[in-house]
């Protein structure tokens, strides 16, 4: 999905525990085998089950839920300030684990990175006032608005930020006074799995709980009569799918689906000052973000400055295992990916792109690594620029006037993020205005902050994370009026 604007280190400096009791406690020997996308070596087994054991765990969390919704605002805030405490208690076994896994390096904006946002963004949601709003007091009638727990939460998460999006999933839900069923992708289940465990080393039993699986446990959550608010980070062709699933029941829908954001570099721009910006923009965690920069439309004033800083950046930001420290890119966490976006830049050399970087993978190198690759001179129809590749590959397209960048920015049916590159302030908020995207961001791309609300336009999804109105989004709001 995206990545959060948390600059605060994570202190590893007393770290318990270890990756390997963490996996004690959420493995099973005879589980299906989970393996590390650099090396494909087993990282652990995990038990996945199935739509009975979706019913099992639902009917523990909804019998658990008036007593936690009973309790005292200030008590919850209270365990999720204590959860934020266990997840930096086991920050460095948390990112070890993360990068086995999901492939991320520790370092830069990756798994210690990841893990830092756990914990930011408990402790954020954990601050967030959101008081009785008085609507109308004229004399003759007095109007409260007050939002109440929804009841059962389902979270959905994905893989490529596994654990933090599973926080910004629960922490609210939390809050607010509901429990909540969690079901990682079964592509990234131990990170999940183990994040739960320390959360509930901290909470009430049946608070929290989670259900690997396939895709039949998610069906399953999604359809279920007793879940009141579902929650899902992934797909638009999964997201559609739920909201068939759940239409019987009437469930309540937050969905951050599938992106393909755009980014404007205006004529007036230093080009090395922003390549650097440009870069993370576009292969924070290996290109692996909904909300990351996945086509660039450049001023043909400055585009052949652009791509030249671009490729300066990028040629010197090390990709390999995550777990060596020197790394800042890794591998695609599934093979399934990979071939997505090897078939995605075949595309873009066939429609004549030029490859200024990268497009020539090892195809007998260990490990799910696709190397960092920049195409120019590409037609705005190519499939590059047109499907969401989700990786490693930023296509970069010359335009010749902001009406025609604009357009094309606009074209696609998807619309979560984009952004504005520019020396002047007014010219960007100007343009911004006009980009059809729940966030357009200024001189920068797919920042987020615990405080501002995030959310998607067209099939990008609907619904709102985030702040107060990330709370309001996992409460049902009750008007009492004297």
């Amino acid at each position: 999905m995206t990545t959060p604007d948390v600059t605060t280190p994570v202190d590893t400096t007393q770290q318990t525990p270890t990756v390997q009791q963490l996996l004690a406690g959420i493995t099973d020997p005879a589980g299906r085998e989970v393996l590390d996308p650099a090396t494909g070596e087993v990282v652990g087994r995990v038990a996945f089950g199935s739509a009975e054991d979706v019913d099992r765990a639902v009917e523990r969390v909804r019998a658990a839920q008036p007593a936690w919704a009973a309790r005292a605002d200030a008590d919850r805030i209270e365990l999720l300030q204590r959860a934020a405490d266990a997840v930096e208690a086991s920050a460095e076994a948390l990112a070890e684990l993360l990068s086995r896994e999901q492939g991320k390096p520790l370092n830069g904006p990756n798994a210690r990175f990841e893990v830092g946002a756990c914990a930011a963004w408990l402790r954020a949601t954990a601050a967030t006032e959101l008081p009785v709003e008085t609507v109308v007091d004229d004399g003759e009638t007095h109007a409260e608005l007050h939002y109440r727990p929804v009841g059962v939460v389902g979270a959905i998460g994905p893989w490529n930020w596994p654990m933090m999006i599973t926080i910004w999933q629960i922490a609210p839900a939390l809050r607010m006074g509901n429990t909540v069923v969690v079901k990682p992708s079964e592509y990234t289940p131990l990170s999940v799995l183990a994040l739960v465990q320390v959360l509930n080393d901290v909470l009430p039993a049946d608070v929290l709980t989670a259900v690997a699986g396939s895709g039949d446990v998610g069906a399953r959550l999604s359809a279920h009569p007793d879940v009141d608010k579902l929650m899902f980070t992934g797909s638009t062709a999964t997201g559609q799918a739920i909201i068939k699933s759940s239409a019987d029941t009437v469930k309540r829908l937050t969905l951050e689906l599938g992106g393909n954001d755009a980014g404007i570099v205006l004529p007036d721009v230093d080009p090395k000052a922003v390549a650097e910006g440009l870069f993370w923009g576009a292969f924070i965690n290996t290109g692996q973000t909904c909300a990351a920069l996945k086509r660039l439309y450049v001023h043909a004033d400055v585009y052949d400055d652009v791509c030249a800083a671009l490729v300066e950046v990028a040629q010197a930001m090390p990709m390999g295992r995550g777990l060596d420290e020197q790394n800042v890119l890794g591998p695609l966490q599934n093979r399934a990916q990979y071939d997505i976006v090897a078939r995605l830049v075949e595309a873009a050399r066939d429609g004549g792109g030029k490859i200024l970087l990268g497009g020539d993978p090892d195809p007998s190198a260990p490990g799910n690594f696709y190397p960092t690759t920049l195409v120019a001179d590409i037609d705005d129809e190519n499939p590059l620029v047109a499907e969401e590749q989700f990786g490693p590959a930023l296509p970069i397209v010359r335009y010749d006037d902001v009406d025609q960048a604009v357009a094309m920015a606009n074209r696609l049916d998807v619309g979560l993020g984009a952004s504005v590159w520019s020396s002047d302030r007014e010219a960007a908020l100007a343009l911004a205005a006009r980009l059809e995207a729940g966030t357009v961001w200024i001189n920068k791309h797919g920042g987020v902050h615990p405080m501002i609300p995030f959310g998607g336009h067209k099939k990008s999804g609907y619904g709102l994370e985030f702040g107060v109105e990330g709370l309001k989004a996992v409460a049902v709001p009750q008007v009492i009026s004297y």
